[in-house]
């Protein structure tokens, strides 16, 4: 059996992001089940009609990287009980049509949703708000499990580094979860 292809959408713009490193572990969790990237995207422009058509390369290049993929994870902060600006103009993007011919890239592709943040909620309510828009889009969410890990200082060491022992467990139940959704959903 192939190898399903993972693509993961980090919220956070910061290189050392906790959402960024969640993901370099979910990477190495599923590095024997799945190919797993990290999408770059912080050269996409802002959503722009004006730019819409022929869309910019950096957002032609992010799309062909989702419809490449089996399987679109989400690894989103919260930012005043929503997810960040960077992200939703993304998929602002993601969820026009790419021509008359070619509908939207999002449509069909299952989806899972982490995060981590400084605050109580754990990007529970961002992850809701994010969840919404995906399912109007037509993405297959897989809702549970999800990882939402709260006050991420008491995870930090004094580097900025996760100390991943505790979310370990969640984001490895998480990250099976996944590969097992896509492939029923997918192949």
């Amino acid at each position: 059996m192939n190898k399903v292809k993972i693509l993961a959408i980090v919220g956070s713009l910061r290189k050392g992001s906790y959402n960024r490193q969640l993901a370099l572990a979910a990477k190495e969790i599923v590095k024997d089940t799945a190919d797993f990237t990290l999408l770059d995207y912080q050269d996409v422009p802002l959503m722009n009609e004006d730019i819409e058509y022929p869309a910019p390369d950096a957002v032609k290049r992010v799309r062909e990287e989702v419809k490449a993929a089996d399987g679109i994870w989400f690894f989103t902060p919260e930012y005043n009980h929503f997810f960040p600006g960077v992200l939703k103009n993304l998929i602002d993007w993601l969820s026009r049509p790419v021509s008359e011919n070619e509908p939207q890239v999002l449509a069909g592709k299952p989806a899972a949703i982490s995060g981590i943040s400084l605050g109580m909620s754990g990007t529970a309510i961002a992850q809701d708000h994010l969840v919404t828009l995906i399912s109007f889009l037509d993405m297959k969410v897989m809702n549970v499990p999800r990882v939402t890990v709260p006050n991420a200082w008491q995870y930090v060491d004094d580097q900025g580094k996760l100390i991943m022992e505790s979310i370990y467990p969640h984001l490895e139940k998480q990250a099976k979860a996944f590969v097992n959704f896509i492939q029923a959903k997918c192949l």
